[in-house]
């Protein structure tokens, strides 16, 4: 599943070449990737035909475009989501092209933007835009103090400009996570306490930081907290400058290149391999249904944890 990196590439892409093209026309080839949007395919198009994207924002996992002061296009990439930008003349189409939509006047040489979604458990929606409570921009690329109404209930993330390191926003994610009964890990993971970090990103945080993913987070000092999340944003960003981290062909960026950060991974993925920093064997462990990879010796066990 595309993690905060991979979806800041796309909309980092949706930015450059396509914010103000004007919607000429919808098509909707699979109802069920607007399946979110109140009214159906038909309103769907409708809503969207002859407004200007405005901008391309994210927060988490979620990315959006505004189409003025009350609503915006929504775009959750699922697990093989894929925005793609392309060049609506060629007659190519992609076998699992969901919804196309015709673009004029983008500042680059598009005239479409594809959704395609092999797993099609992603989806697209025009929704209602609803204040900030804090009274900052909505997240990543919002030039608005408000945010898609869906997501409203998620929390900032650690790439979000009101999120750096010392202020009050990030100071608040450090006492949310101390509050918690539960191990860090999980809480790293807890949409509602900081968003974006992922599977593969919450593994190598923990790794950078020397903390076990058991560790408990009521008891952990403020500046363990920290060390953690400073960890998960350098993670995040170094991943951002490699495109992101493609293990196959569904996480692609507009363009339809892969990412390649998955070559500087140091722990997840690599069971039985040697620890970077002192060459003892990567660990696996099952986790929530997936796994955790931790280094044993870089981040010892604790003798008792909250998984």
């Amino acid at each position: 599943m595309p993690e905060l990196p991979e979806v800041e590439t796309v909309r980092d892409g949706l930015d450059r070449l396509v914010v103000g093209a004007r919607v000429r026309d919808v098509e909707v080839f699979r109802d069920y990737s607007v399946r979110r949007h109140d009214g159906g395919p038909l309103s769907f198009a409708d809503q969207l035909r002859g407004r200007t994207l405005a901008a391309a924002a994210r927060r988490g996992k979620f990315l959006w475009m505004p189409l003025g002061q009350d609503a915006a296009l929504l775009a959750h990439l699922g697990m093989s989501g894929q925005l793609l930008v392309r060049d609506g003349n060629d007659p190519w189409r992609h076998p699992h092209l969901r919804v196309r939509m015709h673009l004029e006047g983008a500042p680059s040489q598009a005239t479409a933007l594809d959704f395609v979604d092999q797993r099609t458990f992603g989806h697209l929606a025009v929704v209602d835009l609803v204040p900030t409570p804090d009274g900052e921009p909505g997240g990543l690329g919002a030039q608005e103090a408000a945010v898609p109404q869906p997501v409203a209930h998620v929390a900032r993330d650690l790439l979000d400009p009101v999120m750096a390191p010392g202020g009050a926003a990030r100071e608040a994610v450090v006492a949310a996570v101390r509050r918690r009964r539960t191990g860090i890990k999980r809480a790293l993971l807890d949409q509602t306490v900081v968003s974006g970090v992922g599977n593969i990103y919450a593994d190598e945080a923990l790794w950078r930081a020397g903390l076990h993913f058991a560790r408990a987070t009521d008891r952990l000092r403020p500046v363990e907290v920290r060390r953690v999340l400073d960890a998960a944003e350098e993670v995040m960003r170094e991943a951002l400058v490699h495109g992101g981290t493609s293990f196959d062909a569904l996480y692609v960026n507009v363009n339809g290149e892969s990412g390649y950060f998955d070559r500087s991974l140091a722990v997840y993925g690599q069971e039985g391999r040697q620890c970077p920093r002192c060459g003892t064997l990567v660990r696996r462990d099952a986790f929530m249904n997936r796994s955790a990879f931790t280094c044993p010796r870089c981040q010892p066990r604790p003798r008792s944890g909250r998984w």
